[in-house]
């Protein structure tokens, strides 16, 4: 396979950051000039709305990406039918989803203890088709390897969306935020239609009338759901996991302040998350592409490094935004959100685990065992109820970041005991010991730094290099690993960047 992998993994990377950086203004600018309760209101509709365009908007075209990036070199003919029925398919579901989402609006709001939610709920029901829409082209790129293309489209929903929402929000509050997030997944849409119908489309006709004409192949529906089943159960049951405590505060407190409260410690302790959610456009398909091959050693080998390097960098992170809470939230929401800090702290770590799961949970989806995530994660569902019934009823919202972060901790010990009984994967004793000793004294050491409303910008990045330092005096950093940074920015090939990751010599 032609194509610079590094730099597209640096493209779509970098495209992540900026559209979890938009998410972040957006928020920053709404918790400012709504104020906490309507901010927490806001903060409802997205979160629930964003739940059921998760399950429908990914998964079906999860599943053609990863039948489309079998054919799309050899047969261009087997790539049209598999779009073809992914668009029946999807069109009937998202249907079926935005009809139901749109009369369950009364119950939702009723539920929540909130009636007068409901006509939010049902503007916000638009946002699940233009959603979609968007999702469908970043999965059909991704399946024909277009990383850049992908990334690009990314990169311009961030500007959509900054502008959209905070435009609209501004103008008509809680009710043109909700307008914003229809117009921008729908304006992104459309620029990516305009660009399959005028240059992608045209370059797959091509190749397809360099096949024999009686060949005429058919796609099976069937497949397409097959596999997807297991996907939108587990994006369901992740995206329930990771938001049901929001919902638990809000029907079990009934507080609009303390609900906007600890939805900035959760949108703005996430940081670590979605940097690090580019890992799986890429893990997917090595781990596919090794496991189709049957090659279990450098599955392990590339499983693995990815453990490695989240480890090292993670750890920092968390470390560094949870003694920093304070002035984070008052640098992205003013004074008002101040009293979010202490279960932003306890969520953090609760991130780093939830991070590592994530990652790791496509690396299994590559090698076709999509079972396994999916009943972790709706035993993880479970437990965070559970967890969060009891503890925010006698904590508050301190509680239910107790809770989050308690559960997160047993599904990535899951996730990690599955991944050692099935590719004998382990984390390194010694890796995990060096790691655990910088990150301790990193910890103590960030303590005794002020907590400046604009310096502690000055000292994370101050104490980030000291981590590295101490990493690298540990030995636990390597010189093969500072090479390989330097990598990114030169020209490689996939093959190249997959050997240099999964440990193994490239071939001649």
């Amino acid at each position: 396979m032609k194509g610079n992998l590094a730099k597209s993994a640096v493209w779509v990377t970098f495209s992540e950051v900026l559209f979890n950086l938009s998410g972040f203004i957006i928020h920053s600018a709404l918790g400012r000039f709504l104020g906490p309760a309507e901010y927490g209101r806001y903060g409802l509709i997205i979160t629930l709305t964003t739940t059921v365009i998760i399950l429908i908007g990914n998964g079906i075209p999860t599943a053609m990406a990863k039948y489309i990036s079998e054919f799309f070199e050899t047969d261009a003919k087997m790539v049209k039918a598999i779009k073809r029925q992914t668009i029946i398919s999807q069109t009937i579901l998202i249907g079926a989803i935005t009809v139901i989402f749109y009369f369950s609006a009364p119950l939702i709001s009723a539920v929540l203890g909130d009636p007068t939610l409901t006509s939010l709920f049902r503007i916000s029901t638009l946002i699940i088709p233009a959603f979609a829409a968007a999702s469908f082209y970043f999965s059909y790129y991704t399946g024909l390897h277009k990383f850049n293309l992908q990334a690009t489209l990314k990169t311009w929903r961030s500007f959509f969306r900054i502008a959209f929402v905070i435009a609209l929000a501004y103008a008509f509050s809680v009710p043109g935020s909700i307008i914003g997030y229809i117009l921008a997944p729908g304006s992104v849409f459309l620029v990516a239609y305009l660009i399959d119908k005028f240059k992608v489309s045209k370059e797959i006709e091509a190749r397809a009338a360099q096949q024999p004409k009686d060949y005429q192949p058919d796609f099976d529906w069937r497949k397409l759901m097959n596999y997807a089943w297991q996907i939108i159960i587990f994006f369901m049951a992740y995206e329930l996991l990771i938001s049901i405590d929001l919902y638990m505060v809000k029907g079990i407190l009934r507080d609009d302040n303390l609900t906007g409260i600890y939805n900035g410690a959760l949108t703005v302790g996430r940081i670590p998350y979605y940097i690090f959610y580019a890992m799986t456009v890429f893990l997917l398909p090595m781990v596919s592409r090794s496991s189709a091959s049957n090659n279990q050693a450098e599955t392990k080998n590339i499983i693995g490094q990815s453990i490695r390097i989240m480890m090292i960098l993670l750890v920092p992170m968390i470390i560094l935004m949870s003694v920093f809470a304070k002035p984070i939230l008052f640098l992205f929401y003013g004074k008002h959100f101040i009293e979010a800090a202490q279960p932003m702290a306890i969520l953090e770590y609760g991130v780093g685990f939830l991070t590592i799961f994530y990652v790791l949970t496509f690396a299994v989806n590559g090698a076709g065992k999509t079972l396994v995530p999916m009943v972790i994660s709706v035993v993880g569902v479970i437990l965070n109820v559970i967890l969060n019934y009891i503890l925010i009823v006698k904590y508050s919202i301190t509680g239910s970041a107790i809770a989050t972060s308690t559960t997160s901790l047993v599904i990535m010990v899951l996730m990690l005991g599955y991944l050692y009984k099935v590719f004998a994967v382990a984390v390194s004793l010694k890796s995990f010991l060096k790691t655990a000793v910088a990150g301790v004294i990193l910890y103590f050491t960030a303590r005794l730094f002020p907590q400046g409303e604009i310096s502690f910008m000055v000292w994370s990045v101050i104490l980030f290099a000291f981590y590295l330092l101490l990493m690298f005096a540990l030995r636990e950093i390597k010189k093969e690993d500072i090479g390989y940074l330097r990598n990114i920015s030169s020209r490689k090939k996939v093959s190249d960047i997959e050997t240099e990751l999964s440990g193994n010599e490239p071939s001649a």
